[in-house]
């Protein structure tokens, strides 16, 4: 179970994974290995971006990309064939953007990017040791009372428009470290603004 923030901490690490998958349920969840970290290191009193971290994957179960990744995340063979494999990409995340900054706590929209950081590292048989996890779609729940909003409706309610390409990991980690100032600096949304189908976007 994700932990709420028991005291502000020095950093927020915002991580968004793209992981194989596909349309066609040939790829179980638990099978699913990631392709791409994107990662933004926001500073814990400004909330403003200071650094940020972006690797592609190869990955070794299912090394052959199913057409829907590509479609969904534009991310092509060619960019994970030439990619380090996990254990090495993890570890260069770790020395850019953890090591050495704490208290630090990590964030992400939703359990799934915690969740499949535990099942890579199983995978490849290294330790995990990521610091504490805040859900941030949780954390908004609390702050708003709406249930289920995707990252792109989130993003309105805060009047932030999308920036870059959806599922694209270091597009999405920026677009959700743009929303700390809202989930956990107290900016006060927008009045008057729009409501959202809960169901409109996974």
């Amino acid at each position: 179970m994700d932990k709420s923030r028991s005291s502000a901490p020095n950093y927020y690490l915002v991580i968004d994974l793209e992981a194989t998958t596909s349309d066609d349920r040939s790829l179980p969840p638990e099978q699913m290995e990631t392709i791409e970290i994107g990662a933004v290191l926001a500073d814990g009193r400004t909330l403003a971006p200071v650094d940020e971290f972006q690797s592609f994957v190869r990955p070794v179960r299912r090394p052959r990309l199913h057409p829907f990744v590509t479609k969904l995340t534009g991310i092509t063979q060619a960019m994970v064939d030439g990619a380090p494999l996990f254990p090495e990409a993890f570890a260069a995340l770790r020395a850019k953007l953890i090591d050495h900054r704490h208290p630090l706590l990590f964030c992400s929209w939703g359990r799934y990017d915690r969740i499949q950081l535990e099942r890579d590292c199983g995978l490849h048989g290294i330790p995990n040791n990521m610091p504490e996890h805040l859900n941030l779609k949780t954390k908004l729940f609390e702050v708003t009372g709406k249930k289920k909003l995707g990252m792109a409706q989130a993003l309105a309610l805060c009047g932030l428009k999308l920036e870059g390409t959806h599922h694209r990991g270091i597009d999405d980690a920026r677009n959700i470290a743009r929303m700390l100032p809202w989930i956990v600096g107290g900016k006060a949304l927008a009045p008057g603004r729009p409501q959202y189908d809960p169901e409109a976007e996974p």
